[in-house]
């Protein structure tokens, strides 16, 4: 049976090299983790803030941390001495949130804004339209501890592989324009365990793997 560091370096080697790996360790135990440190993986990806906040304070300092979910505002502070990147803000008041935070620690912190892709409404995310009024609007500008490096989504949880690829084939053609007209824009988080292939082929250049590195998550722990 494969152990982590086997599962880590088989995917980072089939990964095209602009394609970054986020090891989506949320629910893991640190020995699991720090597995995956040895065998060279520096970004890992959590979705509870006070996990997270756990994971790093006694893991390596290298370590990029990304908050992969639903964002509770009251909880920004905890983590806005170091996380290295928040992929799902999903409203203005979030952002906001975070550039406060984030000033208090002279810090900028890099966001990306979460689109609602899919057809389930249990997604969270912004419509295409809120997404380009907030990037236009002048309040956003007065901003100066957060930037927005990109777009993130999710796609439906399906097996139609047609309605994936056009849910990330529509993110990919936002995220192609906007990054015309913002040069900070560099990446596009797309894609799973069960997609992260098709995600790349439409365009994708960060992917999300937890249970193909990992295994199944037991969140009864």
């Amino acid at each position: 049976m494969q152990g982590i560091k086997d599962k880590i370096q088989e995917i980072k080697s089939a990964l095209p090299a602009n394609v970054t790996l986020v090891a989506v360790s949320k629910t893991k135990p640190i020995s699991d983790i720090q597995e995956a440190y040895n065998a060279g993986q520096r970004v890992f990806g959590e979705n509870k803030i006070q996990e997270m906040v756990e994971k790093y304070d006694e893991l390596p300092k290298d370590i990029q941390w990304h908050m992969i979910g639903h964002l509770q505002r009251n909880k920004v502070k905890y983590m806005a001495h170091f996380v290295d990147l928040i992929h799902g803000v999903d409203s203005f008041k979030t952002l906001k949130e975070i550039d406060k935070q984030a000033k208090k620690h002279d810090r900028v912190i890099n966001c990306l804004l979460q689109a609602h892709i899919a057809e389930e409404d249990t997604k969270f995310g912004l419509s295409f339209n809120e997404i380009k009024s907030i990037l236009a609007s002048d309040e956003f500008k007065e901003l100066s501890n957060v930037k927005i490096v990109g777009l993130m989504g999710m796609a439906t949880f399906t097996d139609d592989k047609n309605q994936i690829q056009k849910e990330f084939s529509s993110l990919h053609s936002l995220y192609t324009g906007l990054a015309k007209h913002y040069t900070s824009f560099k990446i596009l988080s797309m894609g799973m365990s069960r997609d992260y292939n098709l995600a790349i082929e439409c365009g994708s250049n960060m992917v999300r793997i937890g249970s193909s590195i990992f295994g199944s998550r037991n969140y009864l722990t």
